[in-house]
């Protein structure tokens, strides 16, 4: 990853760019998008199909070569629906698609690359449509859905349970496990009494994680200059 070379005002302009492009343009893809969207890229976020409804808080971190993909199919037999919850974390190439209805907790997480669809898209003996092959999945409070991760249909996940990088989940997933596999298998128990840091107590004092995060951003960049951010424009082979 090449150094960030931009001074913290330009940084400052993009993000509110990037807040003015969300509330424009990317809102009202959604039925419904929540307050304090933290989006990264927006542009790059692919939104399509209704009944896609996100909640407060949420963090989507897409990109050009890897964008966020949110997708609802209606047509017949077809009615999609996506369920965000509160606090949940979208790293870059997270895919859901719905055929049926797919219902994601609060404080849920997805690593990048992860895939989650409700449907097979063709049957065994059907092959020109979705028929009979598509069963609502429910991942519920804090669920991390490891890197690269694929979630099948009529699959339930629970509270507080891992899926690790690269798995592939088929069967029911109880509270508190972690697994892991091509099929996945439960290789780890979680302790249920133990406290468990959530990503909503990040947002407990309202705006200030964005706060936190511009102050940062702000040190970081502390010792960046318009000049500096030039030369690495026009010079890149210089740059390091």
């Amino acid at each position: 990853m090449r150094q960030e070379h931009r001074p913290f005002w330009l940084k400052n302009i993009v993000s509110r760019f990037e807040a003015w492009w969300i509330e424009r343009f990317l809102r009202p893809q959604f039925d419904h998008l929540g307050k304090g969207a933290a989006i990264l890229k927006p542009r790059t976020v692919e939104v399509f199909g209704r009944n896609i409804h996100v909640g407060d808080y949420p963090h989507i971190i897409s990109s050009n070569y890897n964008p966020v993909r949110l997708t609802s199919w209606s047509g017949k037999n077809l009615d999609g629906e996506i369920k965000i919850g509160n606090y949940c974390l979208l790293s870059p190439g997270t895919t859901i698609t719905s055929a049926v209805s797919i219902t994601i907790g609060d404080n849920c997480m997805f690593a990048a690359d992860c895939y989650i669809a409700d449907s097979d898209w063709h049957g065994l003996y059907n092959r020109l449509r979705p028929f009979r092959c598509s069963k609502p999945i429910v991942l519920k409070d804090n669920v991390w859905i490891g890197h690269g991760a694929k979630v099948g249909k009529g699959v339930t996940i629970g509270e507080n349970s891992v899926v690790a990088a690269g798995s592939v989940v088929v069967k029911d997933v109880p509270d508190n496990v972690v697994v892991g596999g091509n099929p996945a298998k439960v290789i780890k128990k979680l302790n249920p009494n133990r406290r468990m840091l959530k990503r909503e107590l990040m947002f407990q004092d309202g705006d200030f994680y964005q706060q936190n995060q511009q102050d940062l951003d702000r040190w970081v960049m502390r010792d960046n200059s318009t000049l500096g951010w030039l030369k690495s424009v026009f010079f890149r082979n210089n740059s390091h």
